[in-house]
């Protein structure tokens, strides 16, 4: 005698604990929400197809742990946060080992120089480059530039020494 399959809400009702329990064992209680919506997604999708005479707890709680699998080895995959070191990179491009004098300065030119100066020395763009990012001709890309490597060098270089205050 064949039995008809129940609704599938009523499935959901009937054996929700026990994806719940399988989705948590594997994932713990932070991830096993989202592991029982995509069991229950995936189920809904192959429900048509399901023979009438199957067990379906059995069926749900296969689908549950291999979602839950799936969802931890995703897990494992992803990028670990790290603590923020904040925004001051180096010249060189590693983290933490810039000197703030010199990043400070740079921050400090008016906007056209410091644009010029960074297209042209940190991202090696010549003349004609650096006219065509800011809008201007390359001479003028040069004295932008020429001009804020002239105020870098007088605020780095500090107060004259040589017997004068």
């Amino acid at each position: 005698m064949m039995t008809a399959k129940p609704p599938f809400d009523q499935l959901v009702r009937y054996h929700g604990a026990r994806v719940w329990r399988v989705c948590r064992a594997v994932l713990g209680p932070v991830d096993a929400d989202d592991a029982w919506s995509e069991t229950f997604l995936a189920a809904l999708r192959a429900y048509p197809e399901l023979p009438s005479g199957a067990d379906h707890g059995a069926w749900l709680a296969t689908i549950a742990y291999r979602k839950a699998v799936d969802a931890a080895r995703a897990r494992e995959r992803r990028a670990t946060p790290t603590p923020d070191h904040g925004d001051r990179v180096s010249i060189l491009g590693q983290p933490g080992t810039g000197d703030d004098e010199l990043t400070d300065a740079v921050r400090s030119l008016p906007d056209k120089q410091r644009q010029a100066v960074t297209l042209h020395y940190l991202a090696d763009l010549p003349y004609a480059q650096v006219a065509t990012e800011l809008g201007g001709t390359p001479e003028a890309a040069r004295r932008a530039v020429s001009d804020g490597l002239r105020t870098l060098r007088k605020r780095l270089a500090g107060p004259p020494s040589g017997g004068r205050p």
